[in-house]
């Protein structure tokens, strides 16, 4: 991955395009969040369009030329896309392979098949995490749903104890684990290791998916009791395939860039010589883009291959994979316009200054600054991209382990209370056929277990790393 280095994000910091002072920058960031959010809940406006005006605003009332703050955000948006464009396209062709070929229904239907009674809520949230590793949010509640449904329906269990585990697996890898766009863009933002992130990552989404997983669903079961809904159980995407990829390959091919990026940090903690030939060879096979390129190509015959695909319906299917996508490029290179606005306007000093007069720890204001914004927004990756913008100063100087760590505090902040301006809130209510009251009581406190538990891990980390 071309992440921006610590040396790239103080020189984008040295010259504000303004004099503002403090004050004036504090009114000109509440000012140009509160266009952004306004924009996107009360006129409904795209989140890119939204961040492109919110950035415009921020530099106006900034004091800043109208010529120099889209020079910013232009430049930050082309870093940002430059940065972890390729590396969502990559995650979502092998999102869109491991559900074409049938392979996440092989995935579910072997766990399935091993699990039962008390066992079921832990095979849910093991199904949705692994599932949830390369695919978007949305894309694996759609695969996730029928299953959820149809396991409640025939094992007679309640809808809660089988929907929330699986939901919280899928948050937990959202907010948390990269390649999904969030913590990339936070990565790339804060200058963080991948590897370093990814497996801090996995150390806080362990506990966090276990405690707001299959434990909360208990108390989730008892305060909203229905029965799976008739007419939300759709067709499995691999019921028309004659085969399906065997099960050891699929999951072989979904962790594969998992294990490399992990492999690569591994060897960067132990070995610390960049003239070692073994940490040559990991740092290449271990980048995020030669990892994630690794899987879609092995994913193109254990998957696709596999399930009988033929060379046509392959590149179809990888086509088919890129247009969806967009408007997700679209808001993470705004996002990170907005961010390199922020920083070149001099709120990263504001910060700075106020982190220090306040005694705030870094990974404290991360997480409060994505809470807010995710309360107001309700998208957790505008949350997180904005968040990142505003703490990057912050990680000047601050240790690999302390920076992964600033990435994670943000993610787990931006999962923090999703309620009615947030489209995974509908998403949950309708597919589970509950009120907004019930779905409050389920999906948003799940949400918010996960936001706080995730920071209480993160800061019990920074403890001893």
């Amino acid at each position: 991955m071309t992440s921006l280095s610590v040396e790239m994000l103080a020189a984008d910091a040295v010259e504000p395009i303004t004099s503002a002072g403090n004050v004036q920058l504090g009114i000109a960031v509440l000012a140009g969040i509160a266009v952004i959010v306004l924009l996107i809940t009360k006129f409904k406006l795209h989140a890119f369009l939204a961040l492109t005006i919110g950035s415009l605003a921020l530099g106006a009332f900034a004091g800043a030329p109208l010529a120099a703050t889209m020079d910013s955000f232009t430049v930050g948006l082309g870093k940002t896309v430059a940065g972890v464009g390729v590396l969502i396209a990559l995650g979502a062709i092998l999102g869109k392979l491991l559900a074409d070929s049938g392979g996440a229904d092989q995935i579910v239907d072997t766990i399935l098949a091993k699990a039962s009674g008390r066992a079921m809520p832990w095979a849910m949230v093991l199904i949705a995490s692994v599932i949830g590793l390369p695919l978007f949010f949305e894309v694996g509640i759609v695969l996730l749903i029928p299953v959820v449904l149809l396991v409640a329906k025939r094992g007679n269990y309640s809808l809660m104890r089988i929907g929330v585990p699986a939901l919280a697996g899928l948050s937990v890898m959202h907010g948390l684990i990269p390649p999904h766009p969030g913590p990339l863009v936070a990565i790339d933002a804060l200058g963080a290791n991948l590897g370093v992130t990814l497996a801090l990552g996995v150390l806080v989404a362990i506990p966090t998916v276990i405690i707001a997983g299959p434990l909360f669903s208990r108390y989730a079961a008892r305060w909203v009791d229905i029965p799976a809904p008739e007419n939300m159980i759709p067709a499995r995407p691999s019921e028309d395939l004659e085969k399906r990829p065997g099960f050891a390959a699929t999951v072989a091919t979904v962790l594969l860039p998992v294990v490399l990026m992990l492999v690569k940090a591994l060897v960067d903690i132990v070995v610390d010589d960049k003239e070692n030939g073994l940490q040559k060879v990991t740092d290449v096979i271990g980048s995020p883009l030669i990892a994630l390129l690794a899987a879609v190509v092995v994913g193109l015959f254990t998957l696709g291959r596999a399930a009988g695909f033929t060379k046509q319906r392959l590149s179809s299917t990888v086509e088919k994979s890129l247009a969806p996508i967009a408007g997700v490029l679209l808001i993470v290179g705004a996002g990170g316009g907005f961010k390199q606005t922020l920083i070149d306007v001099g709120v990263g000093q504001m910060i700075l200054d106020f982190s220090e007069n306040w005694s705030i720890p870094a990974l404290l204001l991360g997480w409060l600054i994505a809470v807010a914004i995710r309360l107001a927004t309700g998208s957790a990756t505008v949350a997180t991209i904005s968040a990142a913008g505003l703490v990057a100063p912050l990680a000047e100087g601050m240790g690999t382990s302390e920076t992964a760590l600033l990435v994670l505090a943000i993610g787990a902040g931006s999962l923090f209370f999703s309620h009615v301006n947030d489209a995974g809130f509908w998403m949950v209510k309708e597919y589970f056929g509950m009120s907004v009251g019930q779905t409050i009581k389920t999906w948003s406190v799940m949400e918010t277990i996960i936001s706080v538990v995730g920071i209480v891990f993160v800061l019990l980390l920074s403890l001893v790393l």
